[in-house]
């Protein structure tokens, strides 16, 4: 079992056992990205075990206007206060990455890991869920007062943060504070996040013969991997640092290609570009613009045809920072605190579902809930750290901090 909490708020009563029989249960659900339904009822059953009335939680359609689609849209949770203060939002998404789909959870220790050495925990985000189902649970369990309340369960982060920007901010009451649970230890606080754009990118070159004319095609292949020579080079690919400025950029996906005696007309690549700066995100992709362009101009066929590129960028989410005297910052930090751990903050250069709701007026910080190494085979949940972000959550869900 995991240890008692770190300090003064030792005293401050909830299941524990049942807070990490839920986050194992929850880690145990298969629920990659666009396929968060199974998860989406999990969470909805326990909240009507708890004594939510089934017209308390919505189920929103925000799959119908993502563009990944998906089976299920964001899950949503709203009380009204029985004090009177700003409503407070509570969230953490739903969707694990693939490598987590088959994660047999078990402790040994104060640490669990999956069984299956071959899959991811899913502590990355089922703990964050937990975290803030715990708080909902408790409440109504103990009849606890609280301020306004919003519990949010996005979808689709893993993929791009598309239940975050999509969701409806009417439909989450209009809260004025954000506490979203997605990281490692109990004690920090994410006060901010890099920005990213996505790369779509679309070689074509001119398909023939490989083995009786390759001189009269042009290979897209070709072009591609001059593209990336020319990135890698240069210095704008991977770690990115020119004089003050500093980013990462990547080519994750590449396709193209039929046979191996055919000069390949058509390829296809995705990859994304960060950065904390504004203007070198467009730097970067300006980058890669160029580097494509003059490849396709590079290789000719006989009769002088040369390959062209389709480049297409599209924003991901919007880099922010939030100042420490923002109240949501303010209270995160209190409620830390008074769990008794030494509160510390970071800038991530991972995006979180709090960049879109920062970036649409929602000031959100991002709270940790034990997940370590995530989206590796090696992820681990430390207990103690998950117990005391349920201690955070209960407090800043009851307006003690």
């Amino acid at each position: 079992m995991p240890a008692p909490l770190a300090g003064s708020s030792a005293s401050l009563a909830f299941d524990r056992k049942a807070a990490v029989d839920r986050v194992l249960q929850l880690m145990a659900i298969p629920g990659p990205s666009c396929q968060e339904g199974q998860v989406v009822e999990a969470v909805r059953a326990e909240l009507l075990a708890a004594g939510y009335s089934a017209s308390q939680i919505v189920v929103d359609e925000v799959h119908r206007v993502s563009p990944a689609g998906g089976e299920v849209g964001n899950l949503i949770l709203s009380l009204p206060g029985t004090m009177k203060a700003p409503r407070r939002l509570l969230m953490a998404h739903l969707d694990t990455v693939p490598l987590c789909v088959g994660s047999k959870p078990a402790i040994k220790g104060n640490v669990v890991r999956s069984k299956d050495r071959q899959t991811a925990l899913g502590g990355d985000n089922r703990s964050g869920v937990a975290v803030v189902l715990t708080a909902a649970v408790e409440i109504a369990r103990r009849n606890l007062p609280h301020p306004p309340l919003t519990f949010f369960w996005p979808v689709q982060e893993e993929i791009g943060l598309l239940g975050a920007r999509h969701v409806q901010l009417k439909a989450l009451g209009n809260p004025k504070l954000g506490f979203n649970w997605d990281g490692g230890s109990a004690a920090g606080a994410t006060l901010g996040a890099t920005g990213a754009f996505e790369l779509h990118i679309e070689i074509s070159g001119i398909a023939s013969h490989a083995g009786v004319h390759p001189e009269e095609g042009v290979s897209a292949i070709a072009i591609a991997g001059l593209a990336i020579a020319d990135l890698q080079a240069n210095g704008w690919h991977g770690l990115v640092r020119k004089g003050k400025h500093q980013g990462t950029s990547n080519l994750g996906v590449i396709a193209g290609g039929d046979a191996t005696n055919v000069v390949t007309s058509k390829v296809k690549l995705r990859g994304e570009v960060r950065s904390h700066d504004a203007s070198f995100r467009k730097k970067l992709v300006s980058e890669f613009k160029q580097a494509f362009e003059r490849a396709a101009g590079a290789v000719k066929n006989t009769a002088g045809q040369a390959g062209r590129v389709k480049f297409e960028s599209s924003l991901k989410y919007e880099s922010f920072v939030l100042k420490e005297t923002e109240p949501c910052v303010k209270s995160a930090l209190a409620a830390i605190r008074q769990v008794g751990l030494k509160a510390t903050t970071k800038v991530s250069n991972g995006g979180l579902d709090a960049n879109w709701l920062s970036a649409r007026g929602l000031p959100t910080v991002t709270l940790g809930a034990g997940q370590q190494q995530v989206h590796t085979v090696d992820e681990a949940l430390q207990l103690d750290e998950y117990v005391n972000g349920c201690a955070v959550a209960l407090l800043l869900a009851t307006g003690q901090a």
